[in-house]
């Protein structure tokens, strides 16, 4: 059977859109490919831009998810600096900014999710950062300099990142967080706590559990943070990392179920046949316990990208993964495997200071693992994930035991 008449347009040039297309040919597709980006770039990686590209480690073009001409081999067509303004279900075509057009047979919504705006007075002065895209760490790189002080506003994974990326340059960080505790959305407080004295070891400041009400400023450029005690923590740069909200709109307005992301099956596709979703702007229920989730994660849109890719070219479904994520800080690299929410034990596992694992049951089940400097408990909490397994918890605390056979006892349980 022959595609050539039909069209899959990708709506987003990110990790997702690039990995669809690329999955799409290495299915059979033999059709017309079209990405369609909002960015002058073509697709690049974006976890390297709070690390390498943001220190200065590496150059723009290593950021590429291949390089450009690879496109043109694998017959794949970038129409780039182009922003999709609605979706015509009816017609099966989408209209661009620019006034144009593009009928497709199989839609792919790759459109990710934009950064949550500081909604304060003063958000909108010189020096007020964010971070998503290349443009953004472009502005930033002049901001983590030796003598500069930074207010990172919001502890997360990206804040922590940048504050860890301007410290090594010589900038001064300080963490400003609405929460008690960095990393509270997504950490339990054991690893909040790891991160915040490694952080605080290396130079920088945390305050907790307080509210951004202002930026001050002089002459239009930042000159403070304002919190909601009156105090001004004084700085040269902000940079703001409080979330992200999926770029769902055009989805609802064209009639498609949407809740925190597009809703879509296991195969990716929404309630219309011919239009799938992937990535950040995706919610999909998790294989493991059946509830809906929109993960923000390089591997989850590799994944989900297959599966989509897998749908349109009616080839048997990938094997679903155990999400899983990475955070490097200093020279912490954090690999987490599985979802921690709903844990009811926690197994901590002490190899040195800078090397350790929790792991997070359920039941007795192993749901979750976050290991930092631990390839190898990584690695094997994985599979015992996948499997359901139920390990020993004296075993996953004792570092002389080796997870491998922990791993293995698991694996014949089950």
């Amino acid at each position: 059977m022959t595609q050539q008449d039909d069209t899959v347009l990708i709506l987003g040039g990110g990790q997702a859109g690039a990995q669809c297309a690329a999955s799409l040919r290495r299915f059979g597709w033999d059709g017309q490919v079209i990405i369609a980006g909002e960015e002058p770039h073509p697709p690049y990686q974006r976890p390297p831009l709070s690390k390498d590209y943001l220190s200065g480690a590496i150059e723009e073009d290593r950021l590429w998810l291949q390089p450009p001409e690879t496109w043109q081999t694998q017959n794949v067509s970038l129409r780039l600096g182009l922003r999709a303004e609605a979706i015509d279900r009816k017609a099966k075509a989408v209209r661009f900014d620019d006034g144009s057009e593009q009928a497709y047979t199989h839609l792919v919504i790759a459109t990710g999710a934009r950064v949550r705006p500081l909604p304060v007075t003063g958000a909108e002065l010189d020096g007020v950062r964010y971070l998503r895209t290349i443009a953004d760490v472009d502005q930033l790189k002049s901001d983590v300099k030796p003598g500069k002080r930074i207010a990172i506003i919001g502890g997360g994974y990206i804040g922590l990142e940048a504050a860890a990326v301007a410290t090594k340059l010589g900038a001064k960080a300080v963490v400003i967080e609405a929460q008690p505790r960095c990393l509270a959305r997504v950490a339990v407080p054991e690893l909040s706590g790891f991160y915040r004295e490694a952080h605080q070891r290396r130079g920088v400041e945390f305050l907790c559990d307080q509210q951004v009400s202002g930026l001050t400023g002089q002459d239009g450029r930042i000159t403070g943070v304002e919190l909601a005690t009156g105090e001004i923590i004084p700085c040269d740069s902000a940079l703001v990392g409080i979330g992200v909200i999926p770029n769902s709109e055009m989805a609802e307005k064209a009639g498609l179920m949407t809740g925190n992301g597009i809703h879509v099956d296991e195969r990716c596709r929404t309630q219309d046949a011919s239009i799938f979703a992937i990535g950040d702007v995706a919610a999909q229920p998790y294989w493991l316990t059946g509830e809906r989730l929109r993960i923000e994660s390089v591997p989850n849109a590799i994944e989900q990208s297959k599966q989509a890719a897998a749908a349109i070219c009616d080839a048997p479904a990938p094997k679903a993964e155990v999400p899983w994520f990475w955070s490097d800080q200093y020279e912490l690299k954090l690999q987490t495997a599985g979802l921690f929410q709903g844990t009811d034990q926690l197994v901590e596992r002490v190899a040195a200071d800078e090397q350790r694992s929790f792991f997070h049951l359920k039941d007795g089940q192993l749901i979750a693992a976050d290991c930092i400097n631990d390839p190898q408990s990584f690695m094997a909490a994985k599979m015992i994930i996948a499997k359901g397994g139920r390990p020993d918890p004296a075993a996953l605390g004792d570092p002389q035991q080796a997870m491998k056979d922990i791993m293995k006892a698991a694996m014949a349980a089950v």
